[in-house]
């Protein structure tokens, strides 16, 4: 049986005169776009291109849902309530699912970003506001979050189908948990060893961690980071590997909880 993953990369991260990866040029390689929706990144024109893009590509298009934290990147932890979770969460995925219906489309899937995602990894109850909250909007939306972890557990609570996602250039800790971007190994800058980790994870076999051990991922999906530098070159690297090895790239079905 040929295998199957999802490549998804975080896009859409331009706003005002600042520009931030290139989207048109990652568009061919992957097969799901997380649009930033304004919180750490992104504006209304920024948004209306990348959803323009992805569906010219046919690529599935989520909302790619932050803490409001443009400054940093939405990778600073804020101390938010559940109930400013949720809102948060409804306001971007709905202001994103506004640009995708004028486009003539649909939001298949909602992704949080940054210090959000790994508190959601954490924290059950704020796992359980984001996935309550993507439930409200629409329950056929999937929830991506980190694999193994509170968010994909507190999508299945709420009755979603999940995606478990697994990073190509990010080192793991060996709970299963990311490394800390504050750490100087986090990211696996090097394009073939960023490769070799993302097809080891699709054949789902086990990859090296920090303190050399060695972690199993169950992966639905794989991030290419579309703030890299080099992120069109490695989205087309890896997209060739993956072929290459018989992995077919598709998004995924994923799976609801009985």
């Amino acid at each position: 049986m040929t295998r199957t993953i999802d490549l998804n990369c975080d896009l859409g991260e331009s706003f005002g005169a600042w520009r931030m990866g290139d989207d048109e040029a990652v568009m061919p390689y992957i097969s799901s776009a997380n649009i930033a929706c304004g919180y750490h990144a992104g504006d209304p024109g920024t948004m209306r291109h990348a959803v323009a893009l992805a569906r010219r590509a046919n690529v599935a298009i989520g909302a790619h849902v932050s803490l409001p934290d443009l400054a940093g990147f939405g990778r600073r932890e804020m101390r938010v309530s559940i109930d400013e979770a949720h809102a948060m969460t409804l306001y971007q995925v709905g202001a994103l699912a506004a640009f995708a219906r004028a486009a003539g489309t649909r939001l298949t899937h909602v992704k949080p970003h940054g210090a959000l995602y790994n508190m959601a990894a954490r924290d059950a109850a704020l796992a359980d506001a984001i996935a309550q909250a993507v439930h409200a909007f629409d329950p056929a939306l999937r929830l991506v979050g980190l694999a193994g972890s509170e968010l994909p557990r507190a999508g299945e609570r709420a009755g979603l189908v999940v995606a478990h996602e697994a990073f190509a250039d990010r080192r793991y800790e060996a709970d299963g948990s990311l490394v800390s971007r504050r750490e100087a190994d986090a990211v696996i800058d090097d394009v073939g060893g960023a490769v070799a980790q993302a097809l080891a994870l699709a054949r789902g076999e086990a990859i090296a961690v920090r303190g050399g051990a060695w972690l199993q991922v169950h992966a639905d999906t794989i991030c290419v980071h579309g703030d890299r530098p080099d992120a069109a070159r490695f989205a087309q690297h890896l997209h060739r590997a993956l072929l290459d090895a018989g992995i077919a790239i598709a998004r995924p079905a994923g799976r609801r909880a009985a």
